[in-house]
């Protein structure tokens, strides 16, 4: 049985790939919600994430930490996360990975909140530069290996998906004018039924974390 911690669902990005990659795969789980600070590691998550940090999965009393890590123990237990295809499982590893890395410009001037919907304003250079790339990698997957074009990026749901989830949300939350086949990316992955239940109980959390809040004021308000 697996037992997955995570954290404020209005915030936590990190904690939103995993729990989506196992509600739409149908994989069984229990559900630890714990409270976040926003400050990385944290001495109280210890109790049961080894590293100070969510999401950690166990796995009867084993854990599993770091979403990437998560995915691909889950992966090899429960086959079709990963495109069927060598190239397609090949890019869709790369890009994954890139998402798990990358886009710091991006994660410090968007953060993760799903309650804001903002004007949104005109990116720094270096903010575009990450939007740009990510647009790319959409498109290309959208175009070169979803077959029809979608609605997912290598055509069923896979864990770059779930890797890419959080951006979708920063992009709804912040304004962010995208391309034509992006932009139905970013549809489609909101309307899917696990994100529109994530969605609606970070709606209904009352925690408020301020540092993540105060980013209205620079993005226009609210729209």
């Amino acid at each position: 049985m697996y037992t997955l911690y995570f954290g404020n669902k209005n915030y936590s990005s990190w904690s939103l790939r995993p729990w989506l990659l196992l509600k739409h795969f149908e994989i069984p789980f229990e559900e630890h919600q714990v409270q976040v600070s926003g400050k990385g590691a944290h001495a109280a998550h210890r109790a049961y994430s080894a590293n100070g940090l969510v999401p950690c999965l166990h796995v009867d009393g084993f854990q599993v930490w770091d979403t990437l890590a998560i995915a691909e123990f889950l992966a090899e237990r429960h086959p079709g996360l990963w495109p069927d295809d060598a190239l397609a499982r090949a890019r869709a590893r790369s890009v994954s990975c890139e998402m798990h890395s990358g886009f710091g410009a991006v994660r410090s001037a968007m953060p993760m909140n799903i309650k804001l919907r903002l004007k949104g304003k005109t990116p720094s250079a270096e903010v575009q530069a990450d939007i740009d790339r990510i647009v790319a990698i959409w498109t290309e997957a959208r175009t070169q290996f979803a077959g029809d074009g979608g609605p997912w990026l290598f055509g069923r749901f896979s864990v770059a998906d779930a890797m890419f989830a959080p951006v979708v949300q920063r992009f709804a939350t912040y304004n962010v004018e995208l391309p034509p086949v992006a932009a139905a990316y970013r549809d489609a992955m909101l309307a899917h039924p696990a994100m529109v239940a994530w969605a609606d109980a970070a709606l209904a959390e009352t925690v408020a974390l301020p540092a993540y809040d105060a980013v209205a004021d620079s993005y226009g308000g609210p729209r």
